[in-house]
């Protein structure tokens, strides 16, 4: 059973996620997430999770932003696919996502003075309904110093 189905049937326990080094934190759905999986190569701070089937993964990371990068700059940097379904950048941020095979993802990342601020979410498209209320949660929580 899909780790939204059990979600949906009972009440998402949230806990809060931190990187005491960087200053970042996050809302993290502790009842869904509930296995550590293996971070990217090259990313200092932070940690993957993945729901117990194995259909789901919440990144939580940080970079140093050492060239002060922007948020426009930062993402055009990365090579985003060119059918991105929603994007917002501001001065502070920028939420990017779209669709992937049978997958939804969706990163946010917030710039603070020393740091980029990111969570990472991948989840199956058919629960995207499901999915909502939780990506908006943990999108709208990151902090960053």
């Amino acid at each position: 059973m899909a780790a939204t189905a059990i979600a949906s049937a009972q009440p998402v326990r949230w806990t809060r996620y931190s990187i005491p080094s960087t200053g970042t934190s996050v809302d993290m759905p502790s009842s869904i997430f509930t296995e550590k999986g293996k971070m990217p190569d090259g990313f200092a701070y932070g940690q993957r999770f993945t729901t117990a089937d194995g259909q789901a993964d919440l990144t939580i990371q940080t970079l140093p932003n050492d060239h002060n990068e922007t948020p426009a700059a930062f993402l055009a940097s990365r090579h985003p696919p060119a059918d991105i379904q929603y994007k917002r950048i501001t001065p502070r941020f920028f939420a990017v996502s779209s669709y992937r095979h049978d997958k939804v993802w969706y990163d946010r990342c917030n710039f603070s003075r020393r740091f980029i601020h990111c969570v990472l979410i991948n989840y199956p498209a058919r629960e995207e309904h499901d999915w909502d209320d939780i990506v908006t949660r943990i999108s709208l929580s990151l902090r960053g110093e």
